[in-house]
């Protein structure tokens, strides 16, 4: 990762940011004046420049805000956090205008302050992800007819400003939808904001939405501007625009029929100009008939409508989408993509895949860590794909009541009910059934315990007497791999979804050199 870069006159200022961000093992580089950051820019490599700047509003040599303005000129997706007194705090504000982070008021809270600089590292590391696999992957991959009418509707729309409404089930790529839909579109140099309006608290989806005035709420310290703000000249994606509360569908249709809203706390109205495209996996129709979604909002969103074909539907696309994500997964690890055999691939095309798209990536993920030679036989699947070593054994052949499990779908967005892997294990005979273990955070660790068990024979035959640390050692760093892999290299939510802190699993990567 790189620096975080901190710019402040005050040396205690800079030598207590310096140790308490070290401490969460996050680089550094201090600046005392705006001129040697400007100059530093100028000479640094794409590489070399800082993943985050914190800078004062007051420093001899020129001004914090001057220096927002030249940064945010040369590199706009920069995250930059200002740092003032409270007497600053109207240039703070204005500095929002410029397209700063947040800002950090002094005298400051340390916790806080480092809370805060992670969130925006986070944040940037998400955007930069994000423009790589923008960048180099291809934007969508299917050939299935039905994956062509998709095509063609992204082209027929790509000089348009219409409203569209995507639709199709979980993790069937309605995001990737809506960013093709954005890049080619006359608004393509503008900003493309996502949000999930199912994954925000309801308390907190108005201010996220559309900003608020400093003072609106208890900790509203500062004015925020929210998602229509942010995406002023671009596109706004609302995902699972069916889980939006009913107060807010109201604010949402008026915004949409003349592009003007208030912050919340706020009496001046805020004009935007934004493209919404919206998505969900459920019946809208329904919803409005169920007097959980306004009519009148429905026909708004409802200009385009353009569904997304779950991935039985378009099983052809499996093999290609496989190896795609099996390289995509070895170059974010840094490690020699695998090959699955054809026989696996049959099994793969065979499975249902409840979760779509998404499942399927995040299997190729738990593959490619955990499959333990570079070429992928049935054996190697994780049980959700329903193979168990005693079927993939002698026969690599899907068996019939495997090979087609087909889910029964009740109207559009409708709840999918796939068969488990347990249920079509105890549909076949007693001879070829294993009991199905419960599926792992990342994936089942089944044939770890005989890998360990093997080389715990070996090395103790061989009077090694360090064989609990060796072994200790390979599992954690399989266990946290795995983690990674499944978050896409998140090392937080990998800590969280592991049940372990942050600096536990910080440290851990540091003590296995799995930097």
């Amino acid at each position: 990762m790189k620096p975080i870069w901190i710019v402040d006159d005050d040396q205690s200022i800079r030598f207590v940011l310096e140790k308490a961000l070290l401490r969460e093992h996050l680089p550094t580089r201090s600046f005392s004046n705006p001129r040697d950051v400007l100059a530093a820019l100028n000479t640094a490599a794409d590489d070399e420049g800082p993943q985050i700047l914190v800078s004062d509003i007051r420093m001899p040599g020129g001004s914090g805000l001057d220096l927002l303005e030249k940064v945010k000129a040369k590199h706009p997706g920069l995250p930059v956090i200002i740092m003032t007194a409270f007497s600053d705090l109207d240039s703070a504000v204005s500095a929002f205008q410029g397209g700063a982070f947040e800002y950090l008021p002094k005298p400051f809270d340390l916790p806080k302050a480092v809370e805060l600089i992670r969130r925006a590292v986070e944040e940037s590391l998400r955007e930069e992800v994000a423009e790589e696999r923008m960048a180099e992957a291809p934007e969508m991959l299917g050939q299935a007819p039905a994956m062509q009418d998709v095509f063609r509707a992204i082209g027929r729309l790509s000089q348009s400003n219409v409203t569209v409404m995507i639709t199709g089930e979980s993790g069937s790529g309605k995001e990737l939808v809506a960013r093709a839909l954005h890049k080619h579109s006359p608004r393509a140099n503008g900003p493309f904001v996502a949000i999930n309006t199912a994954a925000i608290p309801k308390d907190l989806l108005e201010s996220e939405l559309f900003g608020h005035e400093r003072g609106a709420f208890t900790g509203a310290q500062t004015m925020r501007r929210g998602r229509f703000e942010q995406a002023d000249g671009g596109t706004l994606f609302l995902d699972e625009i069916g889980d939006m509360p009913f107060e807010l569908q109201t604010r949402l249709l008026r915004v949409l029929s003349d592009g003007n809203f208030y912050r919340v706390g706020g009496h001046s109205a805020v004009k935007t100009n934004v493209r919404v495209i919206a998505a969900t996996h459920q019946n809208l129709e329904q919803r409005v008939i169920d007097g959980a979604f306004r009519e009148d909002l429905f026909h708004r969103l409802n200009v385009i409508r353009l569904r997304l074909p779950a991935l039985r539907e378009r099983r052809e696309d499996v093999s290609m989408l496989t190896r795609h994500f099996l390289q995509q997964s070895a170059q974010q690890l840094g490690v020699e993509p695998k090959r699955i055999s054809d026989a696996a691939l049959a099994w793969m095309e065979n499975f249902g895949f409840p979760g779509n798209v998404r499942q399927l990536e995040n299997i190729c993920h738990w593959l490619t860590v955990m499959a333990p030679s570079q070429v992928i036989e049935p054996k190697d699947l994780p049980p959700e794909v329903g193979v168990t070593r005693a079927m993939a054994g002698s026969d690599t052949t899907p068996p019939a009541k495997v090979a087609v499990v087909e889910e029964h779908v009740v109207g559009e967005g409708a709840p999918i009910q796939a068969p488990s892997p347990v249920a079509v294990l105890s549909a076949m005979p007693e001879s070829s059934a294993a009991p199905a273990a419960p599926m792992p955070l990342v994936g089942s660790l089944q044939g770890w315990e005989l890998d360990l068990e093997t080389e715990a024979v070996a090395l103790l035959g061989a009077g090694q007497t360090d064989v609990w640390d060796v072994l200790t050692r390979r599992f954690e760093s399989r266990l946290i791999l795995a983690a990674l892999a499944n978050t896409k290299g998140r090392r937080i939510e990998a800590a969280q979804k592991l049940g372990i802190g942050r600096n536990t699993i910080t440290r851990k990567i540091q003590e296995l050199g799995l930097e």
